[in-house]
């Protein structure tokens, strides 16, 4: 989906970009491909090995700055500048998934942790230690959407009460065997390793409040790009979008406004409908099947 996000981010070379989930720096590398000497971009990430890879970015071209942090941090990392674009690739990266001593991973056994940020916060084996069986249930269900949470809930306090769960192999096997209804081409526990991931890193917190600021981010006419991988996540960015075009919800139908009054409280346009991965870049890549792109347009 590199071409369509290129087309719907970058309007102006001269521009200043911010690239909300750094990784390993592909979208980067191709956003300042298309700037000019005076264009510049800002990547964010939380993980540490993300923001090493960005520092040798940084130190070959000088139009692109790396921040260590949240892009819930949006506006304290941008400064009062504002932005031609943002760009937001939601999820988990395929370098963290492919390192199991990241514990992302049901597929491969290491750590328990999947902390994006592995200096701070609470890892997965901690959390799953210490919460209540009701508190993994809820996780399970509200974050990964999985409807037999409270079996795998009551499996997992059974488990560590026999011997502490510290690596994805042994939780997954826990919530493989819990798992009654196992799914054709999908792994038992996926549901669940996604719940807990979204919850010990905040994502969808994190995804709410860069929304927001995204919105005094950008300058009119600026773009905002979301990658989703999940029902929960896209959710979150189409009600956005959908909320920003038609305005204050809390203006009565029929009330005589004229059309500066309501383009006030109208900040986005939608840019076309969703648009998913074609068949050539999912053989090429499976985790691209279930991406959505969003875009939207600041009004000026």
């Amino acid at each position: 989906m590199l071409a369509e996000v290129l087309e719907a981010l970058v309007n102006s070379p001269e521009g200043l970009y911010i690239d909300g989930t750094f990784g390993r720096g592909g979208h980067s590398r191709a956003v300042l491909d298309l700037l000019s000497a005076k264009g510049r971009l800002i990547g964010i990430d939380k993980d540490p090995e993300a923001v090493a890879s960005g520092v040798k970015l940084e130190q070959a071209d000088l139009r692109f700055r790396i921040a260590h942090g949240s892009f819930s941090e949006l506006e304290s990392i941008t400064g009062p500048e504002q932005a031609d674009g943002v760009l937001l690739d939601l999820g988990v990266s395929s370098p963290q998934l492919d390192n199991p001593e990241r514990g992302f991973s049901f597929l491969q056994d290491g750590p328990l942790d999947m902390r994006m940020n592995i200096e701070q916060g609470v890892s997965a084996a901690s959390w799953i230690a210490k919460a209540g069986e009701a508190e993994i249930s809820e996780v399970l269900k509200r974050f990964g959407e999985e409807r037999f949470a409270r079996r795998m809930a009551q499996a997992i306090v059974q488990a560590r009460a026999l011997e502490p769960i510290v690596t994805t192999g042994r939780l997954a096997h826990i919530i493989s065997e819990a798992n009654p209804a196992w799914e054709k081409g999908k792994h038992p526990a996926t549901r669940a390793f996604q719940g807990i991931r979204i919850f010990v890193n905040s994502e969808l917190d994190d995804l709410v409040q860069v929304l927001d600021q995204s919105l005094d981010v950008l300058k009119p006419g600026g773009k905002l790009v979301v990658i989703s991988f999940h029902s929960l996540e896209d959710r979150i960015v189409k009600r956005f979008i959908r909320k920003h075009e038609r305005g204050d919800e809390h203006i009565p139908a029929g009330l005589p406004l004229t059309e500066d009054q309501l383009s006030v409280a109208r900040r986005l346009k939608r840019c076309g409908k969703a648009v998913k991965s074609g068949k050539v870049e999912i053989d090429l890549n499976p985790r691209a099947r279930s991406a959505v792109m969003r875009v939207a347009v600041k009004r000026g």
